[in-house]
């Protein structure tokens, strides 16, 4: 582990005078490169270099005691000592989270969509509910949300809906809410007070760039309709939404939140690369999974992965598992905690597996 941490510090310096070079800066696409791959180091090398300080440190004291010239120093090197290596471990942990191999997507923006499941006009509700908690989660850490598409009931729910959420880190921390969400509770048109089930599929996307999906424009097949919903003046006035179907897998994207025909098809082909990618990354993760029996982030649709349940005021996540008895504030957005365990949970496996290898 110290040998590739001594490689990454090199190369942090190496970095550090790559992009201060004026011939480097001028070529703005180099240049950008190298930034993101020093900002990418940049903590890992900071950590390490804290690291070798309280290692210094330690021996420092070591001296002080073996000296023992003055007693009241020797005293005082002793707890430093102490002090200094109860932090060693918890600091070769984090070293050992950051040496972690990176997901490429996780500083990208992403794709959500929703889904209402079994359960009728309650499914609707709950899946329209899981779209704002996660417009509130996506505001609340400043990014970006962008509707792409929405079905609406005809009582406050949503048949489905796409939206994109931009800002930096959203993949990381969104990407294990992919997966069918089960609510249990008393419908408000249920008399007799029985609790009903129902269930809502998220499936969280990243957005595919342009080198990573090609689509052939002879696999498409492009219909446009009249938009129906919030858009604007020109609702239910002119053709503008559109609808794209990939011939060869058999994809449909709709998009009408757009105002204009060309808006909804940049729109809806942002939503069939995000489809497509994800399809190729759920292969490649679902062959992962069998090979690593790991459970968490197979992306898998049809696993059932949390419960909400109102009655008992708790939200319980299958793959942990981990039960929080704050149902009010997770359906507002505060639902870090949550996301924060999944990934410390994802981190620990991994560690494993890399350790078994």
């Amino acid at each position: 582990m110290f040998e590739k941490l001594d490689f990454i510090e090199e190369k942090y310096e190496s970095l550090s005078h790559k992009i201060a070079d004026p011939e480097v800066i001028s070529d703005q696409k180099q240049w950008m490169k190298l930034s993101k791959e020093y900002s990418d180091i940049t903590p890992i090398v900071e950590k390490y270099r804290e690291y070798k300080e309280i290692i210094e440190g330690i021996n420092e004291s070591k001296e002080i005691i073996a000296e023992g010239d003055d007693p009241e120093f020797v005293e005082m090197a002793k707890m430093e000592l102490s002090e200094l290596q109860e932090r060693v471990p918890g600091l070769e942990d984090e070293l050992r989270i950051l040496l972690l191999p990176k997901d490429p997507n996780d500083d990208k923006d992403i794709i959500v969509e929703l889904r209402a499941g079994a359960g009728g006009d309650e499914a609707g509700l709950f899946a329209a509910e899981l779209m704002r908690l996660y417009i509130r989660y996506a505001e609340s850490r400043r990014w970006k949300v962008e509707m792409l598409d929405s079905n609406e009931t005809g009582v406050g729910g949503i048949k489905e809906a796409s939206f994109m959420i931009k800002g930096k880190g959203a993949y990381s921390r969104l990407k294990y809410e992919s997966g069918v969400h089960r609510v249990q509770r008393i419908p408000k048109t249920e008399s007799g007070g029985r609790i009903h089930t129902s269930t809502a599929t998220v499936a969280i996307m990243p957005e595919a760039e342009d080198v990573e999906i090609e689509i052939n424009q002879n696999d498409l097949r492009i219909d446009v309709f009249r938009s129906s919903g919030n858009g604007g003046q020109s609702v239910n006035t002119t053709d503008s939404a559109v609808r794209i179907t990939h011939l060869p897998t058999g994809m449909v994207v709709s998009c009408q939140d757009g105002k204009s025909q060309l808006s909804n098809k940049e729109k809806a082909l942002q939503v069939l690369k995000a489809r497509l990618y994800d399809k190729i990354l759920s292969e490649q993760q679902a062959e992962i999974a069998e090979e690593r029996k790991n459970q968490v982030g197979t992306g898998d649709r049809s696993a059932k992965i949390r419960t909400y349940n109102f009655p008992q005021g708790r939200i319980t996540d299958h793959r942990i598992p981990l039960t929080l008895y704050k149902l009010d504030s997770y359906m507002n957005g505060e639902i870090d905690e949550m996301i924060d365990a999944i990934i410390t949970h994802n981190q620990a496996i991994l560690l494993k597996t890399l350790g078994e290898d």
